[in-house]
C-alpha cells in the first residue's frame, strides 16, 4: 500500500490537540498533535491496526472504519473523500499527459476571451492568444514549463500579476495538486514535479508539509495587475470535458 495514506493520517493527527477532541491535556507532549493510541481509541479500532495504517502497510480499511477515522480526525467532506480514495486505491498505470479533444482545442483557440485547458498534473494542454496575452506565452515555454504550478511558483512575474491574491491562489492550487499527487502514489510524473517545485519555491515546501487538500472552486473572480491594462478584474469558471473528465477548461471574462 502507498505511504500516501499513512502520511495523510499522520498529518491530520498532528493537527489535532487534546482540547479539540475533549481529551485532558495530561503530561507535556514532545511532539505535536494527538498520539496514535488516542486516535485509535477515538475511532474505536486497535492501536496496532492503526499503526499499520500510518505505516502504509497492507491494510485495507472498511467504509465504516474510514468513517470512524474521519470523525476521530475531524475531517471535512473533502478530506474524508480523499482518505477513502487513498484507502481503496488500486495500482494505476504510469501517468500519461492528457490530450485535449480536437474540437475542444479548436473551441479554445477560437475564443476572443482568455481560455486554457489543464490536466490532473496542472499541465497546460491547450490555450488561446488571449490567455497568452493576459498571463504568459505558453507556446513559447518549454514543454516541462507549460504547467500552472511552475508558472505560479517559479515565474516571478505572477506575483506582480496577482498581487495580494497570489499566495491564496497559489496555496489553493498546491492543495489541489496534492490531492492528485497522493492518489497517483509515487508516480514519477508527480513526484518529479513536486521535487522540482520544492527545490525552487520555499512557499511550496511549507504548504506541501501542511498536506492541505482541495477540490478547487468552480467559479469566482481574480483581480490582476496587468503591466499594460492596469488593475483589471475577471470572472472565471471551470468546466470538465465530457471526453475526459481529467481535462478541465478554464474561461475568463472581464467583469462589468
Amino acid at each position: 500500500m502507498s505511504t500516501g495514506l499513512g502520511e495523510f493520517l499522520r498529518s491530520r493527527r498532528e493537527r489535532l490537540t487534546p482540547e479539540a477532541v475533549g481529551l485532558p491535556l495530561g503530561r507535556r507532549r514532545r511532539t505535536p498533535g494527538l498520539r496514535r493510541e488516542e486516535i485509535a481509541e477515538l475511532a474505536g479500532i486497535g492501536v496496532d491496526w492503526y499503526i499499520r495504517l500510518e505505516q502504509g502497510r497492507a491494510v485495507r480499511p472498511s467504509v465504516a472504519t474510514i468513517d470512524a477515522l474521519a470523525a476521530a480526525l475531524r475531517l471535512d467532506d473533502t478530506e474524508r473523500a480523499h482518505l477513502a480514495a487513498l484507502a481503496h486505491q488500486t495500482a494505476r498505470p504510469p501517468f500519461v499527459r492528457e490530450t485535449v479533444p480536437p474540437a475542444v482545442k479548436r473551441l479554445i483557440e477560437g475564443l476572443d476571451r482568455p481560455a486554457y485547458a489543464t490536466g490532473r498534473r496542472w499541465d497546460v494542454l491547450a490555450w488561446n492568444d488571449a490567455a497568452c496575452e493576459l498571463f504568459t506565452d505558453f507556446g513559447a515555454c518549454a514543454a516541462e514549463d507549460r504547467n500552472i504550478l511552475v508558472y505560479l511558483l517559479l515565474d516571478p512575474a505572477t506575483r506582480r500579476l496577482f498581487g495580494r491574491g497570489w499566495a491564496v491562489m497559489a496555496r489553493r492550487t498546491v492543495a489541489q495538486f496534492r490531492a492528485a499527487h497522493d492518489v497517483f502514489a509515487g508516480d514519477p510524473a508527480f513526484t518529479g514535479l513536486a521535487a522540482r517545485l520544492a527545490a525552487h519555491s520555499p512557499e511550496f515546501t511549507a504548504w506541501w508539509e501542511d498536506h492541505d487538500i482541495s477540490v478547487g472552486r468552480g467559479s469566482g473572480q481574480k483581480t490582476l495587475h496587468h503591466p499594460t491594462r492596469g488593475v483589471v478584474t475577471y470572472d472565471f469558471a471551470n468546466f470538465q470535458a465530457n471526453d475526459d473528465d481529467a481535462v478541465r477548461l478554464t474561461l475568463f471574462a472581464p467583469t462589468g
